[in-house]
């Protein structure tokens, strides 16, 4: 298997190699029909990229599957007892493997890119050829720098080393894939970008194709986002779903750039504004993605979720230096064809709202760029390494945050070009009232948070921010409903059909805004999740047989604690029976995971989940006597964050389906009868 696998590696690169030299050749001799030929049989080289890399990676999982040892990454990365589905995982799970993953992918969204060449034949040809510049670069690398079929030295062994504990987890079969998904992909958009900026491509046609290519791929990282999220919070056992770990900052900045861009370019589509702007935030997309990869493999910073630190830090600083020097040259060269039609004409218009969300992304990529970087440049500088946590990022974070909820609900109700007071008091008037009800009711009814905020210091400008979220969420609720109903009344008005039915014809007509507005409704509803982490509360005890534990309104009683043992791993584990207002309501077994064959520990918390918190319970060991530890976390609300993201996939998938064609009534004149006439007249 090593030996198909190298060879298919080798073939790949080789074709890629060909596929962009040719290509390019076919692009400079434009005019010469015989050079065409040469093109089509680049393009034709890049689809069979796809078929080559897809056989290394059937190889490498072939290999973990027949327990190949002599292959030095099976031996590190699997063993015999380990269960199937995490044996297919070990195609990602470690660095010479992911990055082989990453080939595939890319190889594969070019794969469909060329199959659509016909879309418009020239403006492809361009995206194809970056492309293969890019697959040249991530094939070099595999081949040469990290590849996955270099066999082990000495005797071979018995048995491997295991895969990683904390990967062995059902999520983290999915989580990796969807996260790649979306890093790989923003490839394509920044293809279709400088091949735009390259041949000066008038019109607006490739931005209509890049807004939908990028689409699928930040709909594919926001899953990853939110897998890697509710894997943090269910496997590490710390309480928490977001610590700003270097590793995760890295996937939330090609995200936030990426959610700019798909606000900004509807400026583009609609006025001809915001070019220049757009192009860029194209390329920082794919750029920060790539810095990311440089990040989690270089070594240069130290995360839980990093690989072990390599030489190929190197290879991708060259990467990152020569694509954006490519980037600038052509920029700096044919922006004169980036001029804008038109300008902003009022700070009150939708314009305006999405270029401030724009710039709130833009702030708030590079507090988590500086951050990020930060520990680096303090060593280089001062030479101790500085890191900066959590209250650094939120200090930032959280009212940008805020900022952009409140543009959430002002944007869709704003006019093109410019919106009268009138017209902002009527859209807004019943919103804010209900808001402000909203916010009323969660402070001082028993209902909501009212027993909860009521015991709180108001001076702590946390609990601030988790009501202005509850009022702010309810505003871009009530804004959302409102655009649904008003249409929906319209359609009803004309039709004679029930609201309902008229609100789903109206989101089949412009699946783009509804899907977008249902996008909207999913982030406040992760908002939503998120405002409850200043109420958490948590709480450590030693527990033996028949001891209690009171948390919040929660009585933990200790029934039992034991051990358990497979041919994969160990495991302790403790019987708490939950009790509340004196009522048994269930029984939690958090439990310490001891892998055999990596000889490591992890942890496998409890949570017991409802609408309004989580009890989170963890085995954190045991003390002097074998009594276990457990640490207990109440946290308020988090169900919301995962509800949010299924509504957030939801919407994105219904932006991306074509709208249904408008009826077209046609109004035919009545015919008027005319009496036959009399005899003699």
């Amino acid at each position: 298997m090593a030996v198909i696998g190298d060879f298919a590696l080798l073939l790949a690169l080789a074709l890629s190699v060909y596929s962009f030299a040719a290509g390019l050749l076919a692009l400079l001799s434009a005019e010469d029909s015989g050079w065409a030929r040469v093109g089509e049989t680049a393009r034709r080289a890049g689809i069979v990229v796809f078929g080559a890399v897809l056989l290394a990676a059937i190889a490498l999982v072939a290999s973990a599957f027949r327990d190949d040892f002599s292959i030095a990454y099976i031996f590190h990365h699997s063993n015999r007892d380990l269960p199937g589905p995490y044996k297919f995982a070990v195609l990602w799970s470690g660095q010479e493997g992911s990055l082989l993953f990453w080939a595939l992918l890319l190889s594969g969204y070019g794969f469909v890119l060329r199959l659509r060449y016909k879309t418009d034949p020239r403006l492809f040809a361009y995206a194809s050829v970056i492309l293969a510049a890019v697959q040249v670069f991530f094939l070099s690398l595999v081949y040469f720098a990290a590849n996955p079929f270099g066999l082990i030295e000495g005797p071979l062994r018995a048995d491997g080393s295991g895969l990683n504990p904390l990967l062995q987890y059902p999520e983290m079969v999915i989580h990796p894939p969807m996260l790649y998904l979306g890093y790989v992909g923003f490839t394509i958009p920044f293809a279709f970008a400088l091949g735009a900026l390259i041949m000066k491509y008038p019109g607006e046609k490739w931005i209509h194709i890049t807004r939908r290519w990028t689409m699928v791929t930040w709909g594919f990282l926001t899953c990853g986002i939110f897998l890697g999220s509710h894997w943090a919070y269910s496997v590490l056992g710390w309480g928490g779903y977001w610590g700003w770990d270097p590793v995760e900052n890295a996937s939330l900045m090609p995200w936030l750039v990426g959610t700019a861009f798909l606000h900004s370019v509807m400026m583009q589509e609609k006025r001809g504004m915001l070019k220049v702007w757009n192009m860029w935030l194209v390329f920082a997309t794919f750029w920060l993605a790539i810095l990311g990869t440089f990040l989690t493999r270089s070594g240069i910073i130290s995360s839980v979720h990093a690989f072990a630190q390599s030489s190929i830090g190197t290879w991708f600083a060259w990467f990152l230096a020569v694509s954006f020097a490519v980037f600038v040259f052509f920029f700096v060269k044919n922006k004169s064809g980036l001029r804008s039609e038109h300008k902003l004409e009022a700070l009150v218009s939708r314009e305006s709202s999405f270029l401030f969300n724009n710039l709130l992304f833009l702030l708030l990529t590079l507090d988590v760029l500086w951050g990020t970087w930060f520990p680096k440049i303090s060593e280089l500088v001062q030479g101790n390494k500085v890191t900066v946590g959590a209250p650094f990022y939120n200090r930032v974070a959280i009212p940008v945050a805020l900022l952009l909820l409140l543009l959430t609900a002002v944007g869709p109700l704003l006019a093109w070009r410019k919106t009268s007071f009138e017209s902002v008091k009527r859209n807004f008037l019943w919103p804010t009232i209900g808001a402000l009800v909203v916010a009323l009711f969660v402070m001082f009814t028993p209902a909501g948070w009212g027993s909860i905020f009521g015991l709180k210091p108001w001076h702590d400008i946390s609990y601030f921010y988790s009501l202005m979220t509850i009022f702010l969420s309810a505003l871009v609720t009530f804004t959302v409903a409102s655009e649904f109903y008003r249409g929906g009344r319209v359609i009803s008005e004309k039709t004679g059909q029930g609201m309902f039915a008229s609100m789903v014809q109206l989101t089949h007509r412009n699946t783009r805004r509804y899907g977008g507005y249902i996008v909207h409704f999913g982030v406040v509803l992760a908002m939503i999740g998120f405002s409850g982490a200043a109420l958490n509360q948590e709480k450590e005890m030693e527990m033996g047989y028949g001891d209690h534990m009171q948390i919040s309104n929660y009585d933990l009683v200790c029934r039992s604690y034991t051990q358990d043992d497979n041919p994969n791993q160990a495991s302790e584990w403790a019987l708490i029976d939950v009790y509340q207002g004196g009522q048994k309501i269930g029984t939690m077994t958090p439990q310490r995971l001891f892998y055999k064959a990596s000889q490591q520990a992890s942890t496998k918390p409890d949570i017991r989940q409802t609408f309004k918190e989580d009890l989170y319970l963890v085995y954190e060991g045991q003390n002097d006597k074998g009594q276990p530890v457990i640490k207990a976390h109440v946290n308020p609300m988090v169900i919301w964050i995962w509800i949010g993201a299924w509504v957030i996939v939801l919407g994105t998938g219904l932006a991306l389906v074509e709208p249904a064609p408008v009826p077209v009534t046609v109004r035919v004149p009545r015919m008027v009868e005319r009496a036959a006439p009399v005899a003699g007249d």
